[in-house]
């Protein structure tokens, strides 16, 4: 059986989440919606539509770590535990990863693992929202790395229920997502093992770039290798 995976939805990193809901309402020229908490990573967010025919169910999630949660006793996802990326985004909010959604990571995590990559085990992970109980699988390392500075996403597989199927649209569209990185070839073979479609990459310094069209027009955002 042949692994597919798709773009699922950007991760915008935050110092706060307050932070992020300003700088999305400038930058994007819309209110993130509420999210809600992970009490396994000790984080919450708040999330945006992005969806379109070539991208579908496609949203971002603006994230940050929680002041009030309890300390989750091991590295959070996406890299926020790490001082340089903290340091990143306490200055500005920014573009640091993307999570490719399969209905196998299972099988795409194999797939990495005979390359050589570990994208770390699978993890159960539920919250609540007004709709009913969100539930999915996530890969996430016990060093919370993102790999390939985010250019490698983390894989999700969502159980009976999306997000993006109750969220309203807010007239944001995600138009493309690339990748560029020094490990050209060794990135490729990773994308190409996980089936990865939507996004394209190409040889140079690491970063991740974003076209959306907003309300504010066509805006691009990059991680710049944070």
């Amino acid at each position: 059986m042949t692994v597919a995976s798709h773009i699922d939805h950007l991760v915008v990193a935050a110092q706060t989440l307050d932070q992020g809901v300003q700088w999305c309402e400038a930058t994007l020229g819309v209110t993130p919606r509420a999210g809600g908490e992970h009490a396994l990573m000790g984080t919450h967010n708040r999330l945006l539509r992005i969806s379109t025919d070539r991208f579908p169910r496609a949203y971002v999630e603006i994230i940050a770590i929680n002041p009030q949660a309890k300390a989750p006793g091991r590295s959070r996802w996406f890299d926020l535990d790490d001082p340089a990326l903290q340091l990143a985004v306490s200055q500005q909010p920014r573009l640091v990863h993307f999570v490719a959604r399969t209905a196998d990571a299972a099988g795409a995590a194999k797939a990495l693992h005979r390359l050589g990559i570990e994208r770390g085990p699978l993890v159960q992970a539920e919250r609540p929202t007004p709709e009913g109980l969100l539930r999915w699988q996530i890969s996430v390392r016990g060093d919370g790395q993102r790999l390939f500075y985010g250019g490698l996403p983390t894989l999700i597989e969502w159980g009976d229920t999306h997000p993006a199927d109750t969220m309203a649209h807010a007239g944001l569209a995600l138009e493309s997502l690339h990748v560029s990185h020094p490990r050209l070839e060794d990135l490729q073979a990773a994308h190409s093992a996980i089936g990865l479609e939507g996004v394209t990459a190409e040889q140079g310094p690491p970063n991740l770039v974003a076209t959306l069209t907003t309300p504010k027009g066509v805006v691009t955002l990059q991680s710049a290798g944070a």
